[in-house]
């Protein structure tokens, strides 16, 4: 049987031009999901279909700088591992840190889940923090400026001498922070709950010392007690 050579190669085509379309749509139409016993990586990216980085899981070495809108500056001092969240434009507002390791003989220890205001620092923060025998833990709610931080001038800043000018300059970029409320096991050894007014003084304390003495104090604006209650009165 004679074969004609151009109707073989057009046959051939139209035979391969359909097993590709067939495993290109078929592919597509059947599930993306993948099974893993174990997968060792050093840091995953979650991301939405149009890119959008949604979420980072990360090693301490892979940990990612501070990304607002996209766009990365790197963090003047994040050295642990865990996991940041972004918002919808892909801007980070909170995550959850961990670190730990003995420094000089004594154990160190760090376990932090935050969450921030709109291109600004944390407004809510669960931690655990030790230094040897320097010990808190508690939930701190915080006030931050109106006005979104400029994260590259801070970076920068943050390089430069400590004083009077450079606060001012951080101010100015938006850092600062009223802290509001402080429920916690204190680096006393007491557990107390601390409420400030919007300026971040402190204005009511509940507290009970590591002796199981309670007290309550009321202090003015310029931190002094102006009222207190105790149980040594009973």
């Amino acid at each position: 049987m004679k074969i004609d050579a151009s109707r073989a190669i057009g046959a051939y085509a139209a035979v391969t031009t359909f097993a590709t379309l067939w495993l290109v749509l078929g592919a597509n139409a059947g599930p993306k999901t993948a099974t893993f016993a174990t997968i060792d990586v050093q840091r995953i990216n979650i991301r939405e279909p149009d890119g959008t980085l949604r979420m980072t899981i990360a090693s301490r070495d892979r940990m990612p700088g501070i990304i607002v809108a996209g766009r990365e500056t790197p963090h003047p001092d994040r050295p642990q591992a865990g996991m940041i969240f972004y918002n919808d434009e892909g801007t980070e507002n909170g995550g959850l840190v961990f670190s730990g390791a003995l420094k000089d003989g004594k154990p160190t220890n760090l376990g932090a889940l935050s969450f921030d205001r709109w291109r600004q620092d944390q407004t809510v923060s669960l931690s655990s923090d030790e230094m040897g025998d320097d010990r808190q833990a508690g939930l701190a709610i915080n006030d931050r400026p109106d006005r979104p931080v400029d994260f590259p001038t801070v970076a920068r800043l943050v390089r430069q001498p400590a004083g009077a000018e450079r606060d001012a300059a951080l101010r100015a970029a938006g850092v600062g922070i009223a802290p509001r409320a402080c429920l916690g096991r204190m680096r006393d050894k007491a557990s107390a709950l601390a409420l400030r007014d919007a300026a971040g003084r402190k204005r009511l304390e509940l507290r009970v010392a590591a002796d199981g003495q309670a007290t309550i104090d009321f202090l003015d604006d310029r931190g002094r007690v102006t009222r207190s209650i105790s149980d040594v009165a009973r």
